[in-house]
């Protein structure tokens, strides 16, 4: 084994600049849409159903892009696959505050769904690869890469409202644009803090041993939790926002709600860390699944300030360290040459759930029953996804 870049004797501090990655990723260039569709719905006269599908057309972008992904980790590296997506996940945020018509703007959210694909899991792959060699804290930084996501959750609850208003100001025709250049441009800040840290960990040699190839009977009741999740929370997050402001609650609190969220979602690394080590089967898919369930619901019964806010503070607290339970199954189970495949298997078919997600939540948005009724179905599909992923045992075979 070669001796590791001297950046990886930090592992804590070459974590958080990696996890940069899942914050450009996911809370930056999906997030970020949550407060952006009121805004955008309004201006453009979209309906719910429609609104949804903006989402559900970057998670097919997502799923593709996680199809690709491990053909492209095997010709380019995974630091340069992780580099390539941010760089163009950046590009794609950007251009969407240059067009305004719904095709251009479907088009931008596949093509930015495509690049956090790439993203997502090269960056996994290089947390497991950062845990392997600090095993001892192995679940606390692979936690903290995908905790990088509340970074980004938190960045756009500050930048979006400070776009939007100063668009306002200026008497701009459609002011979200200028939201997403700001978010673009946080994008491309966070791809140049992350560059090298994270080629230390790319270039560092691990012994991986044989490649095992990736079973999905072996993993089939996980695999189905996680399709289970992605269907289900992906509601609350790009619909939370929109009923939290049909409520009635103010455009500050909303801002305070949306940055507490991402907070949470960086505590979760330190929460759930140990959890992550301990089980080495399904176990922390299904409790955290549940506890999500429970979380997504609270918005749909009630108004009440302070207990929307624990639902906020719930769901940021839990909903990553589902993704980040994924990895550690992957890494419990599979010898370091066959992660690749394994977290690519199981980001196909969570992207695969969030295209069902949102046209789902929309089109119930749409009917009589509204926003809550959404989100209620949410819910139940959480809670589904955490019964079949209680069923996914440890391999027997596993490492």
């Amino acid at each position: 084994m070669s001796v590791p870049h001297p950046s990886i004797s930090r592992p804590l501090t070459t974590a958080l600049a990696l996890s940069l990655g899942a914050a450009v990723a996911l809370g930056l260039s999906r997030f970020s849409y949550g407060l952006l569709l009121p805004p955008m719905r309004d201006d453009l006269g979209w309906s719910y159903l429609l609104a949804g599908a903006m989402n559900t057309c970057n998670a097919l972008g997502y799923f593709l892009g996680a199809l690709a992904t491990p053909a492209l980790l095997r010709r380019f590296g995974v630091w340069r696959v992780l580099m390539i997506g941010s760089v163009l996940a950046s590009v794609f945020m950007l251009m969407s505050g240059f067009v305004s018509d719904t095709t251009a703007l479907f088009l931008q959210r596949l093509c930015a769904g495509a690049a956090s694909a790439l993203i997502f899991i090269a960056g996994g792959v290089l947390a497991a690869r950062l845990g392997s060699m600090h095993g001892e804290r192995a679940g606390f930084i692979i936690g903290l890469y995908y905790g990088g996501t509340g970074i980004g959750i938190a960045a756009s609850a500050l930048l979006v409202p400070a776009a939007l208003s100063s668009a306002a100001q200026h008497g701009a025709a459609h002011g979200w644009q200028s939201a997403w250049l700001a978010l673009g441009v946080a994008c491309l800040l966070a791809t140049a803090v992350m560059a090298l840290p994270a080629r230390a960990i790319g270039e560092a040699q691990l012994a991986s041993g044989p490649a095992q190839r990736f079973s999905v009977k072996d993993f089939a009741h996980g695999l189905a939790g996680y399709f289970l999740f992605g269907a289900g929370y992906i509601g609350y997050m790009t619909f939370v926002v929109a009923l939290l402001r049909q409520q009635g609650m103010s455009p500050r609190l909303i801002t305070v709600f949306y940055t507490v969220l991402g907070l949470a979602v960086l505590a979760s690394s330190r929460i759930w860390a140990r959890m992550l080590d301990r089980y080495k089967g399904g176990q922390s898919l299904a409790i955290l699944n549940a506890v999500l369930g429970a979380a997504t619901l609270i918005p749909a019964l009630t108004s009440a300030v302070p207990l929307i806010f624990i639902s906020g503070l719930v769901f940021g607290a839990v909903f990553l360290s589902v993704v980040a339970s994924t990895t550690a199954l992957v890494r419990h189970n599979l010898p370091p040459a066959s992660w690749s495949s394994g977290i690519s298997a199981f980001t196909a078919v969570f992207a695969f759930g969030q295209i069902a997600g949102p046209v789902m939540v929309g089109w119930i948005a749409d009917g009589p029953a509204g926003l809550e009724r959404g989100l209620i179905a949410s819910s139940v599909t959480l809670l589904a996804g955490a019964a079949v992923a209680s069923r996914q045992k440890a391999l027997t075979t596993g490492l």
